[in-house]
């Protein structure tokens, strides 16, 4: 589906359930924001000279944090500090972007790095969907203190906001592949059940 065609057929149900009157506006500022950071972070990388690709993503990742709470500044909605990191919330869901490769490959592949943070963890547990059905629980009576901890909402987030994931590829030379959106349920070896997701339309790069 191109950019035309998703303006024309408007936000998804989803999208207009967690976002409300906002749902049309944040459908189109992903990808546009997503483009606006890749063109951002190519340029840093040239201007660093490396030919690692180490200092694409990690600008990348920074850029479009930035990007996303600048869109929901202009549309009047709060952006929240978490650890050091400004996450946009629209109508009480946070985006949470996530590149999970550095060239085109199935959302089902899509893995948290071994050596993830403990926040982003909590993230998902405690403001992330409930556990599909049919998956094995921890019993309350063996969890560890940590095991707990990682179900305690951030308050600084707003201990009702919900994850709302944007998880998406790139890379230097060509930019973003592919981008989806929707509810991601983080699984004990790092990869992610997606109780709803939604494929959205890439964005042109814009000239530098």
């Amino acid at each position: 589906m191109s950019a035309l065609d998703a303006q024309a057929v408007g936000p998804s149900a989803w999208a207009v359930e967690r976002f409300g009157r906002h749902a049309g506006a944040i459908a189109a500022a992903v990808p546009e924001q997503l483009a606006k950071a890749h063109a951002k972070a190519h340029a840093a990388h040239i201007a660093v000279g490396l030919k690692k690709r180490s200092p694409y993503g990690v600008a990348l990742a920074g850029v479009v944090r930035e990007n996303l709470a600048e869109t929901a500044r202009e549309l009047g909605e709060s952006v929240r500090d978490v650890r050091g990191y400004e996450y946009a919330v629209i109508n009480d869901h946070a985006l949470f972007p996530f590149r999970y490769g550095d060239r085109p490959r199935s959302l089902g592949r899509a893995r948290l790095p071994a050596n993830v943070s403990p926040t982003r963890r909590r993230l998902f547990q405690a403001h992330g969907p409930q556990t599909p059905d049919g998956l094995f629980e921890v019993d309350g009576g063996l969890a560890t203190e940590e095991y707990l901890g990682l179900h305690e909402a951030f308050e600084e987030l707003g201990a009702a906001t919900k994850l709302v994931c944007v998880f998406f590829t790139a890379d230097a030379e060509n930019g973003i592949h592919v981008i989806y959106w929707g509810e991601a349920h983080l699984e004990p070896d790092r990869t992610f059940t997606w109780p709803y997701r939604e494929q959205l339309p890439l964005a042109p790069v814009p000239l530098e």
